[in-house]
């Protein structure tokens, strides 16, 4: 078998499991967490450092709303099985970068390493989400390049795999659906807040040295669950999210 077939294969594999990328640092980050201390040895500092680590994890959430909110019918983004696309999509954010779903994820979890300010962790997690879906991103173009031919060559030519280019930006004819976007992304906000939260929660008892349980960050997890066990019910038991062709 040739390397570019064993990469291909192996990306099939990382594809289907794709979804349990962080619980392959999440042991790292739970040794980071217990030697924790304030960036600048002071609790304000930090508090401004998590700000700005926030910023950069809810930019990825709205990469992914961006794509979710127009995603055409027929495309893999949430299925495991197997490579899926009825057309090739080359307007939007995706006429900036071929990837933009993998640029999404990886600002949430970038946003996650930077958190605990360590260098070699940010380094680190940035390897290993490298190396993980550098092989799903060559298997998915494989599969577009043969369905797709010379359209998706050419599309590839001018578009970046994932650092997004500043022009040639084309409007998707796709409309924008604030109801796909709630029923599929409640999760990813939901995380997000939840590991914000739980950090601060566990960071400032660890360096105090007792339970610390700060007000703001304590009601921000309560409405996140409140939104996203909202949501979750409301697409489980009701039609009020579903969109009709998507």
């Amino acid at each position: 078998m040739s390397l570019r077939d064993q990469l291909e294969k192996s990306g099939s594999w990382l594809f289907r499991h794709r979804s349990y990328l962080p619980l392959l640092i999440l042991p790292i980050f739970g040794i980071c967490l217990a030697g924790f201390t304030y960036l600048g040895q002071t609790h304000e500092v930090n508090e401004r450092w998590q700000k700005f680590c926030i910023l950069i994890s809810f930019s990825g959430l709205a990469v992914r709303v961006m794509i979710v909110g127009r995603a055409p019918l027929g495309t893999s983004g949430r299925n495991t099985r197997e490579q899926v696309a009825n057309s090739l999509t080359t307007t939007g954010i995706y006429s900036l970068v071929r990837h933009p779903l993998y640029l999404g994820n990886f600002l949430i979890m970038f946003g996650f390493a930077l958190l605990l300010h360590l260098w070699w962790l940010a380094l680190l997690t940035t390897s290993i989400y490298a190396l993980y879906y550098e092989r799903i991103m060559l298997t998915e173009e494989a599969f577009l390049r043969e369905r797709f031919g010379k359209q998706f060559e050419e599309w590839a030519a001018v578009t970046p795999a994932f650092i997004p280019r500043l022009t040639g930006w084309k409007p998707s004819q796709v409309p924008f659906s604030w109801r796909t976007v709630l029923q599929r992304e409640y999760n990813a906000f939901f995380l997000i807040v939840a590991v914000f939260f739980l950090q601060d929660l566990l960071g400032d008892s660890l360096v105090e040295g007792r339970l610390k349980l700060d007000p703001t960050w304590f009601g921000a997890f309560l409405v996140a669950f409140v939104v996203s066990t909202t949501l979750r019910t409301l697409k489980k038991r009701t039609r009020l999210l579903h969109v009709e062709g998507r």
